[in-house]
């Protein structure tokens, strides 16, 4: 059992944080308002609690960082980066920008690098592990696909930490695909774009990415 700090109060977060919990955690969601999250916890039982985003940190021997990604640079420095140095932190932000989707694609607001090295590099003592970015909440722990597990990408330069989240994913119902370092986080972000393009389009959001190999 890992205590985990759940920052953030949106379906992603409450997803996460139910799972964990499904699965033998107890879990802190960190919120602005904890008012939002009181159904969240009273449906979750004696495993789930609430608090601010700096009651999370401190709360969580892993953490998660469940915000929008213009915001996730703010919140970790609200909650204290105290907090967060030498703790993997699962990251499933994206970098998505204010401006509307074109034709179905969303418009990011980083240009030759992504949003986990970013974070990295204001937060050099934090375990980032990009994961979870590149489907919906919904299908987040023990998706149900006819074509068997689908494939979760992740990256992150700690491998200790990589193998914590890999454990996680495993027992959520994921293949897990080690795409190496943050840089990688380039390749994997974007797959957000494409995840949603279906749903913005045709209003299809049930579906996850799977890597086949010969």
């Amino acid at each position: 059992m890992v205590k985990v700090g759940v920052l953030g109060s949106g379906a992603v977060a409450k997803a996460l944080g139910s799972g964990l919990i499904k699965s033998g955690h107890e879990v802190m969601l960190g919120t602005r308002d904890v008012s939002k999250l009181a159904d969240w916890k009273t449906n979750n039982g004696n495993s789930a609690s609430v608090g601010s985003f700096e009651d999370a940190a401190k709360f969580g021997d892993l953490l998660i960082l469940a915000v929008q990604g213009n915001i996730a640079a703010e919140v970790i420095e609200a909650a204290g980066p105290q907090h967060f140095n030498h703790k993997t932190v699962i990251d499933p932000t994206n970098p998505i920008a204010k401006e509307s989707p074109q034709d179905g694609v969303l418009k990011f607001f980083t240009k030759d690098e992504s949003l986990i090295e970013i974070l990295q590099a204001r937060f050099p003592e934090v375990h980032f592990v990009k994961a979870f970015n590149s489907v919906g909440s919904g299908q987040m722990y023990m998706p149900s696909f006819k074509e068997g597990k689908p494939s979760m990408f992740i990256c992150g330069n700690n491998t200790a930490a990589k193998a914590q989240v890999n454990e996680i994913l495993d027992k959520f119902g994921w293949e897990v695909e080690d795409m190496g370092k943050a840089i990688a986080g380039r390749a994997i972000e974007p797959l957000c774009m494409l995840w949603c393009i279906p749903g913005f389009l045709n209003n299809q959001w049930s579906h996850a990415f799977k890597l086949l190999k010969a």
